[in-house]
């Protein structure tokens, strides 16, 4: 099922936003705009077409409760969407509904013996799994408590 687009750092935002007052979550914004401030406008050349001839606009987004949360959102449709300390690669429009997904209860930790290995798994409904490698150092005790 295709999420709905977010064109703008600002819409994500937004939808962040209103995702977390759905779960009862408090968001806390910092955001980077302009190219001095962003890492977009810093590594860009000034050439035009180079994708950045608008304003660039970067977030970052704490989100309160447990299990801790923080977003990094990016200019160029990319996110970083950090559960517990364990980054996970997500696209902008997905970022609503992969939040849902954690508080909704459709993440858990899969632990093997042998190889000897820990990955924390987010399903997101009509998208495939989100995985991600957690060592035993940073096995929370949130994360301890959604072992299979």
């Amino acid at each position: 099922m295709p999420h709905p687009p977010l064109p703008s750092t600002q819409s994500a935002v937004f939808a962040v936003e209103a995702m977390a007052a759905r779960h009862g979550r408090e968001v806390r914004a910092d955001h980077d705009i302009g190219r001095d401030r962003t890492f977009a406008g810093l590594v860009a050349g000034d050439a035009p077409g180079d994708g950045l001839d608008a304003i660039p606009h970067e977030a970052f987004l704490e989100i309160g409760g447990r299990p801790e949360i923080t977003v990094r959102l990016f200019v160029h449709d990319e996110a970083v969407v950090a559960v517990e300390g364990i980054a996970f690669d997500v696209a902008r429009d997905s970022v609503p509904a992969f939040l849902d997904a954690v508080w909704s209860g459709l993440v858990h930790v899969r632990q093997r013996t042998f190889p000897p290995s820990c990955t924390l798994i987010v399903s997101v409904p009509g998208e495939p799994g989100y995985r991600e490698a957690v060592t035993h150092l940073q096995l929370s005790p949130w994360l301890a408590g959604l072992i299979r």
